[in-house]
């Protein structure tokens, strides 16, 4: 099981750095996904909010414009940092700390959104319990997490493409903090209702998402296992897996754009 100084650790390194590089594309690849968040504050205009694992702020500027208050919080120094050079940053706040650990003011939140930020936490649990403390006593949760692997083919195609090319490439073990670890929705609502949110409601959420065909290769050798992997190849295998990898992408390229579903589930919850 990973730490929390180790996710630190490589959110702060190569992944975080990445995720900046191509913040445009995956600004505008969620867009949708964002647009679910925003929905829970459009009609809120005195809401204060906090978007845990903000990244590069597009989501929690998107809610700031709706909300009184709206704080991004990142472990990642270069996403928080990249975040407040948004020409929008204004509008919000961003913190750059753990949210499993950090002391927020107690009972300081109306709402708290994740986008895909919640799933790397080392002890769900404590994180969980952490942000109920922010939380009013009338407080709305909303999450947006990925369903399983086997359900999102994109997101396992360079992985699988690259893995008899790259020996080395990282692994996913089951239970380890990591873009799935919230596939399993009996897990969620146990973790959610150790943590003091009751009522923990689930829906599936299927939701296409698309970016440019010229920046796919950008994206898989930045991002995920193969990204983490490439820096340690030679040239001649960083080569072979590039022209691997795209070829198995195949499926998902129409035109000059990127397609694929966002296989999701949507947590809602107020607090206990």
């Amino acid at each position: 099981m990973e730490t929390t100084d180790e996710q630190a650790t490589q959110w702060n390194g190569t992944k975080g750095s990445a995720w900046v590089s191509l913040r445009p594309v995956l600004d505008d690849m969620y867009r949708p996904l964002e647009e679910l968040l925003v929905d829970v504050v459009r009609d809120r205009a005195g809401a204060t909010v906090l978007d845990v694992g903000c990244g590069a702020g597009s989501t929690t500027v998107a809610l700031a414009r709706h909300a009184g208050r709206c704080v991004g919080v990142d472990v990642a120094e270069p996403m928080i940092a990249a975040a407040r050079t948004r020409p929008d940053a204004a509008a919000a706040e961003f913190l750059r700390a753990d949210a499993q650990d950090h002391p927020f003011p107690p009972r300081t939140f109306d709402t708290v959104v994740s986008r895909f930020g919640v799933m790397f936490f080392a002890d769900p649990v404590r994180a969980f319990t952490n942000l109920r403390r922010a939380a009013t006593d009338d407080a709305v949760l909303r999450l947006i997490v990925w369903r399983p692997a086997e359900e999102n083919p994109f997101m396992t195609t360079a992985e699988e493409a690259a893995a008899p090319l790259l020996p080395n490439l990282p692994v996913r073990r089951p239970g380890e903090p990591g873009q799935f670890a919230f596939g399993d929705p009996s897990y969620v609502r146990d973790v959610l209702a150790r943590s003091g949110w009751a009522d923990v409601a689930l829906r599936p959420i299927d939701v296409p998402c698309a970016f440019p065909e010229n920046r796919l290769v950008d994206y898989f050798t930045g991002l995920g296992a193969v990204g983490l992997a490439l820096p340690e190849a030679d040239d001649r295998t960083r080569d072979a897996v590039i022209r691997t990898v795209r070829a198995a992408f195949e499926p998902f390229v129409d035109g000059a754009e990127v397609r694929f579903t966002a296989a999701c589930w949507m947590v809602d919850a107020p607090v206990r």
